[in-house]
């Protein structure tokens, strides 16, 4: 069949557009003021449900900004606001339980907020410890990052990378309801897994 047939042709291939470079940073040169980019971020957690699995969600509405200075990391600071009534974890009936008074009670409490009070780095490590204020209750939290990156991407932004986890324990902020299981534990673990992935961009 001639569509299958290998033909001897000279023309070289058409060139292919390479894409826009993206310029990697020293590391010193991330020193600066910096917004989050929400639409790369992401602000998750995950607990373990029945006693027998993991439900993952994350918070879709939120902001943030940040001072990162490279040398002087104790000068750093970084604030999170966070919209509780974004909530996602793929159930809308489980989303409604959360945002209401058992949980986050958004009607009372619309938003949940992060403020460093001290910054630490060790190389690529940073170790940002806050005040993490729930349902008007603030708590000290410390979140080991992992810096991922830096570079300026195809439109000009100078932009750095962080991974962050940490554990915390969901009654310290009031966060108590529970429902007992037949086979002996409880539905919705105590402990719950920040999970943060942060791309941030530095001010003009």
């Amino acid at each position: 069949m001639s569509f299958f047939r290998r033909t001897k042709s000279t023309a070289a291939p058409a060139p292919v557009a390479a894409p826009a470079p993206v310029a990697v940073l020293e590391r010193e040169s991330i020193t600066g003021d910096y917004v989050v980019d929400a639409s790369h971020s992401r602000l998750g957690f995950s607990a373990r449900h029945a006693m027998v699995t993991t439900v993952r969600g994350q918070f879709q509405d939120f902001e943030g900004s940040a001072h990162v200075d490279a040398e002087n990391p104790a000068a750093s600071t970084v604030s999170i606001d966070i919209r509780p009534a974004s909530i996602a974890t793929g159930s809308a009936d489980r989303d409604g339980h959360l945002v209401s008074a058992d949980f986050f009670d958004v009607e009372n409490h619309p938003a949940l907020t992060f403020v460093s009070t001290r910054v630490e780095r060790d190389g690529a490590e940073w170790t940002i410890t806050g005040d993490l204020t729930i349902k008007g209750v603030t708590r000290s939290v410390t979140i080991p990052f992992e810096e991922t990156g830096t570079a300026v991407d195809p439109f000009g932004n100078t932009r750095v990378g962080f991974e962050g986890a940490t554990t915390i324990n969901r009654k310290d902020w009031d966060l108590s309801w529970n429902a007992a299981l037949e086979t002996g534990g409880v539905l919705v673990s105590e402990k719950i897994k920040l999970e943060l992935d942060v791309s941030a961009i530095k001010n003009a």
